[in-house]
């Protein structure tokens, strides 16, 4: 088994709440939160960094701390729904750690979500088929995970509880 865990999935699939609850039960992994870590360097909300210096700027950022935090040991690294659709990322991510894909349906990530306005991609066109088109591109390169957990109507702690299991056949 690869040293850390990296969650990806569109956004509202359950990647920081399922990474809390294996890091409850991983208590000698850290938990990573690459969002956070971007907002506590920059100083800056993610959905602030988008609407004042776009998406480009914003994944660069991400990349960087991708590349700091991805070669380290014993982590649980919840990612940016976009994150893995950069190939050096997901090059250095399937290098490092065991990925595993929070895979949710369009409606479940809608029903989540529906009234959290902070999300950047979503701030305009908000709908089911905005989510649909995300999903769309980004589920080619969500496949590549090592893992894939369906998310839909489960609890995080259940999911936690699934990849452990999952991952232990993984080497």
């Amino acid at each position: 088994m690869k040293d850390n865990f990296a969650l990806i999935g569109m956004m509202g699939s359950g990647k920081t709440t399922v990474a809390e609850e294996l890091d409850k039960i991983l208590s000698d992994y850290v938990l990573v939160d690459i969002d956070k870590e971007i907002e506590k360097s920059s100083g800056k909300k993610i959905s602030e960094l988008f609407l004042r210096f776009g998406e480009q700027h914003f994944r660069l950022l991400e990349s960087d701390k991708i590349k700091k935090f991805a070669i380290n040991k014993k982590q649980i690294i919840a990612l940016g729904g976009g994150a893995f659709e950069d190939e050096n990322n997901r090059r250095l991510l399937k290098e490092n750690c065991t990925v595993i894909y929070l895979k949710a349906s369009a409606q479940e990530i809608y029903d989540r979500i529906k009234t959290e306005f902070h999300r950047p991609l979503l701030r305009k066109n908000f709908s089911l088929e905005r989510i649909n088109e995300i999903m769309a591109k980004r589920e080619k390169n969500y496949m590549k995970a090592d893992i894939v957990i369906n998310t839909d109507g489960k609890l995080p702690k259940e999911i936690a509880k699934e990849i452990l299991g999952a991952s232990n056949g993984k080497s």
